[in-house]
């Protein structure tokens, strides 16, 4: 008698607690809203995978909440970062999406970083940033020989420092000796690209590649618009010919700076986070659910017919990279204080 008491009990325990986080998140989750502050302009990429994000991931969090994208443009998604950070409520229900240049940023004591990275909850990232500069034909910058041969400075567009156009141009200005004047202050790569295209700028560099031939694919399609560089390790499957810059790089100092001002940070730019002190479980459910999310089928369609590339990053692995950014030499760390200051 005892046992057949025993054993319905057991296994009802079992099924309320074999997932404790999600028994725990269950009714919190249940009747909410999810927000995604996207630290950036809508229309561009960040916005672009965010709203993707939105409308499948709420499916997958336990009591399926409601989830909506705020954008928060400002000072390259500072404004943002430093909003998710101090104000946002750490209860799992805001969700924050900036620059993860930033990080970097902090490191090297950026006026106005009120954040502290290695405290964020990570959720994950849905992709790696294929890293690219891009010119209009007006501008006449049509290749990188035509880049380097400029007699005057070229105007680029930027964001503010720390995001991810600002940090990349001045690199790759560094790095390779490219005549550039930065132009900064635009709210998201959406304002860079109609100011390339009247003409107050002659492009854009630090826009991933994913992002660009989504959001640019007209100019792109008719010519108007031309990738003359890619800041990755290796030419991209689908830019075969155009040049890598790492590959110009003619001294060790310049590789190190391409390597940890640009690509060690490309596998991080588009963190998804949480307010520090979100509960753990909470922050279990969510890391889980976006995982999820990245391989449900009608999610995939929607990636691939938005052109939006798909490598994504778990939130432990995001956590792990951003430890280690706080671990670079004192002599890197110094030489990128100089060029990023």
């Amino acid at each position: 008698m005892r046992k057949s008491i025993v054993w319905p009990l057991a296994a009802l325990w079992l099924s309320l607690f074999a997932n404790p986080a999600e028994v725990l998140s269950q009714g919190f989750f249940e009747g909410k809203t999810v927000r995604i502050v996207v630290g950036y302009a809508a229309g561009g990429g960040y916005d672009t995978y965010s709203r993707a994000i939105a409308r499948h991931m709420g499916k997958y969090i336990p009591g399926k909440p409601t989830m909506l994208v705020d954008n928060m443009p400002g000072a390259g998604s500072l404004v943002s970062a430093n909003y998710v950070f101090k104000a946002a409520k750490p209860d799992g229900l805001t969700i924050g999406n900036f620059g993860g240049g930033l990080f970097m940023q902090q490191i090297l004591g950026r006026q106005g970083v009120e954040f502290d990275a290695r405290t964020f909850g990570y959720i994950g990232v849905p992709a790696k940033l294929d890293t690219v500069c891009a010119f209009t034909k007006a501008s006449g910058i049509m290749s990188l020989e035509s880049w380097m041969a400029s007699r005057t400075p070229v105007k680029m567009g930027g964001e503010a420092p720390g995001s991810i156009t600002d940090d990349t141009t001045k690199v790759l200005q560094a790095a390779l000796g490219l005549p550039i004047h930065l132009v900064s202050g635009y709210k998201g790569t959406s304002a860079i690209r109609l100011a390339a295209e009247a003409g107050e700028v002659a492009g854009v560099c630090g826009i991933g590649w994913e992002s660009l031939k989504i959001t640019w694919r007209k100019g792109l399609e008719a010519g108007d618009v031309v990738v003359v560089l890619q800041a990755r390790p290796r030419a991209h499957p689908e830019l075969p010919k155009v040049p890598v810059a790492i590959d110009f790089a003619k001294t060790e100092d310049a590789r190190q700076l391409l390597q940890a001002g640009i690509h060690d940070m490309a596998a991080i730019i588009r963190p998804y986070v949480v307010p520090p002190g979100t509960p753990k479980e909470r922050v279990q459910v969510l890391r889980k659910a976006f995982m999820d999310m990245l391989k449900d089928p009608a999610f995939l369609a929607e990636a691939k017919k938005s052109n939006l590339d798909l490598d994504p990053l778990p939130g432990e692995e995001v956590e792990k990279i951003v430890s280690q950014l706080f671990k670079l030499s004192p002599t890197l760390l110094g030489r990128l204080k100089e060029v990023l200051k």
